[in-house]
């Protein structure tokens, strides 16, 4: 990486959060005919592993080299990151509502700077806190977490995935000092593949799942489908796709930048949900909507350059 362009980043994150805003209403519409967290995050993990081997083999062969010492690294990223979070954020929608499953992951936007702060002695901004308890807030008035009546076991799904979704930003920050996305993206994604092949016991997959009929409901019901498409596009524009914008964005904005402007993806999610899924969004939530937009512009521009580094 010759220079840093926080604008490319910011694109490529908010294209990701766009994307990744579309999984909650498309893994409940797949859950709905029996396929499991587990066997989700599966698949998640192997499409995207398999076709970033294909663009590592065409660009860049070396790629696939792997040192002793980096190991640890995409051991880390791939069961404590993206293997972990995946999981437990289906696991979360299954439980709860999508917008407050989204608004718990993100918590880990606190976590970030607090960790860097409490690990590696690294000074916040007094703005990026601001900006931190104004997206905060907005999220609490889109989620309308008040509401109550959650369920316990989502609310533990939900703060598992926020701190997998700490890892993922922090560790994936790390490994891009001197690796590459589509590497990055393999190696996380393969050890996530390896850990959920077996947990996810997918010998029990009824394979002809893919080939039903899928009635998208909501807004959308009467809309019919074969089942594979929506696998598929979980598995290439719900996985490889973001998953590849999010690492490529790493090396052009800190990991609280990174963590704070992906927290538009809840708003994105409310979007879908209501045009696929018929969920309302009135007025208090536009306004949270707009509290989050400003917090994320709030501290972008306080963000400080991150310096902390993870011991090898």
């Amino acid at each position: 990486m010759k220079h840093k362009s926080p604008l490319l980043g910011a694109v490529m994150i908010l294209t990701a959060t766009f994307l990744f805003g579309l999984n909650g209403s498309t893994a409940k519409t797949v859950m709905a005919t029996g396929v499991t967290a587990e066997q989700i995050t599966l698949f998640r993990s192997l499409s995207a592993c398999l076709i970033a081997s294909l663009f590592i083999a065409i660009r860049n062969p070396k790629a696939f080299r792997v040192s002793p010492g980096e190991w640890k690294w995409f051991l880390l990223l791939g069961v404590g990151g993206v293997g972990l979070m995946q999981w437990s954020y289906a696991n979360a929608v299954a439980n709860l509502p999508v917008g407050v499953a989204l608004l718990i992951q993100y918590t880990a936007i606190i976590l970030v700077p607090i960790a860097s702060l409490l690990l590696f002695k690294i000074k916040v901004s007094k703005r990026l806190w601001l900006g931190v308890a104004l997206v905060l807030s907005g999220l609490v008035v889109v989620s309308h977490i008040w509401q109550g009546g959650l369920s316990v076991i989502g609310l533990v799904y939900a703060a598992i995935a926020a701190l997998a979704t700490t890892v993922y930003y922090m560790v994936g920050e790390h490994v891009h000092k001197t690796r590459d996305a589509f590497s990055t993206l393999f190696y996380s994604m393969l050890v996530s593949a390896l850990m959920w092949v077996g947990l996810s016991r997918f010998w029990t997959f009824d394979f002809n799942r893919f080939a039903i009929q899928l009635d998208l409901g909501g807004n959308l019901a009467g809309t019919i489908i074969p089942a594979w498409v929506i696998f598929a596009w979980l598995g290439v524009m719900g996985s490889f796709v973001p998953l590849y914008l999010t690492y490529a964005a790493l090396p052009h904005l800190s990991a609280t930048g990174v963590g704070i402007m992906s927290t538009t993806e809840t708003i994105f999610g409310f979007l879908f949900a209501y045009l696929w899924l018929g969920e309302k969004i009135d007025g208090l939530q536009t306004l949270g909507g707009l509290l989050v937009i400003a917090g994320i512009i709030i501290a972008q521009i306080s963000r400080r350059t991150s310096k902390w580094q993870l011991s090898n």
